[in-house]
């Protein structure tokens, strides 16, 4: 048996060269011991998106991504309709005081609020809300759709 410690932020060139192998002992490992079905959301199902209308990507999906938020709400939290609408979801989970910073040493998406999109067969199934800093990765809030509960997003979003 033969141990490496490979740094993995920022990737080690040792990193990304083991990096698929890694991932399939992860899939592995989640399937077997976790019972993960095999289509659980992968990495390229996963989109960052920078939280601003400016963004198109952003506000293709932000429809999408605000009705998943209300049914997420009303099922999970009980929330009424009234209380998880556009506006809320706005105010909650769009509005952030962080200004966009892309810094020559920073990450290649910058700094500030991004919407960790996970999409399946076309569609957002989970949206993971967080804050890009220069130190940390803050988790904001995460919503999914209730229909996918058995997937665990929260806990592969966690981990990821």
């Amino acid at each position: 048996l033969k141990v490496r410690v490979v740094r993995s932020s920022p990737p080690s060139s040792q990193f990304k060269a083991t990096f698929q192998e890694s991932y399939q002992v992860y899939k592995r490992y989640q399937m077997v011991i976790h019972q993960d079905p095999p289509d659980k959301p992968t990495i390229n199902q996963v989109r960052l998106v920078p939280v601003s209308f400016e963004d198109p990507q952003f506000k293709s999906s932000f429809n999408q991504s605000a009705t998943l938020f209300a049914k997420y709400q009303m099922a999970i939290h009980k929330d009424t309709p009234s209380d998880c609408g556009e506006n809320e979801f706005t105010r909650f989970l769009c509005d952030s005081p962080l200004e966009a910073e892309n810094a020559p040493n920073g990450p290649e998406c910058g700094y500030g609020s991004f919407h960790q999109q996970y999409w399946l067969d076309g569609k957002i199934i989970a949206v993971g809300v967080i804050d890009i800093l220069p130190y940390c990765v803050s988790s904001v809030y995460l919503y999914y759709d209730p229909d996918y509960s058995f997937l665990s997003l929260g806990v592969y979003s966690a981990l990821r």
